[in-house]
């Protein structure tokens, strides 16, 4: 006997339901951790805090970490420490003329930023890898990726390169890794439950740095971001269209 195709549809109406709206409450509160990612206008100084970095300070404000110490005339180390307080523009230009940051997070997210076309050649990235398999979702306005997958899933390095930090001191982000591929291209590896490196390791493409984590929506899952001095960019115009 042939099954009644309405009946069926009727049954599982409550899940598909039920099913859309844990995405949208995920979709929502992805949007809320952009929120997070950065201030609405940037500020004019920064207050070094315990467990900071350059490149975690830059990474929040939307900046070059370069230029961020050049600014600041800091050691060839980039050494700072608590209590130091880094200005976040160029010497010369006015901070109330600062506007909106070039990060995303703000109450309006800007789109990722446009490739660099003038990257030099042995500045550039041979090939990424996927920092881990699933589900792969892009929200308009933000410059990163949120891929679903399974807690305690091994979160992998992209592409090879430094760790430069390490930690959970950037809100909305989680337990966070950065890595420093060249001196032009950073990535970001958030919502980890574990983190398997540390600070000035060397890792390599493909090598476990750390386990996935709860993200948005109470769902495991990643969040990547790849940045180009500073600036995001889209994350599927590098990574390979097959997965890991």
């Amino acid at each position: 006997m042939r099954p009644d195709r309405h009946a069926g549809e009727r049954g599982i109406a409550p899940a598909r339901v039920a099913a859309c709206a844990l995405l949208a409450l995920a979709l929502l509160q992805l949007a809320g951790c952009g929120e997070r990612y950065s201030r609405p206008v940037l500020p004019a100084t920064y207050t070094v805090r315990s467990g900071d970095t350059v490149y975690s300070i830059a990474w929040r404000h939307g900046l070059d970490y370069q230029k961020l110490a050049r600014w600041n005339r800091l050691p060839t180390d980039f050494r700072i420490y608590p209590g130091q307080v880094l200005r976040l523009y160029p010497p010369g230009e006015s901070p109330s003329r600062r506007g909106e940051p070039r990060t995303a997070g703000a109450s309006r997210p800007a789109p990722a930023a446009r490739t660099p076309t003038n990257i030099p050649p042995d500045q550039r990235v041979a090939a990424w890898q996927w920092p881990a398999r699933g589900a792969a979702q892009t929200r308009a306005g933000a410059p990163g990726l949120l891929i679903a997958g399974d807690e305690g899933q091994a979160v992998k390095a992209a592409a090879p390169g430094k760790v430069v930090y390490t930690g959970s001191g950037l809100r909305g982000f989680g337990q966070l890794i950065i890595i420093k591929h060249t001196e032009v291209f950073l990535s970001a590896y958030g919502h980890n439950q574990a983190l398997l490196v540390k600070e000035g390791d060397q890792v390599a493409a493909g090598q476990a740095i750390a386990e996935m984590g709860i993200g948005p929506g109470q769902q495991p899952a990643v969040y990547f971001e790849i940045r180009i001095n500073g600036q995001p960019v889209d994350p599927l115009q590098y990574l390979p269209r097959a997965q890991n």
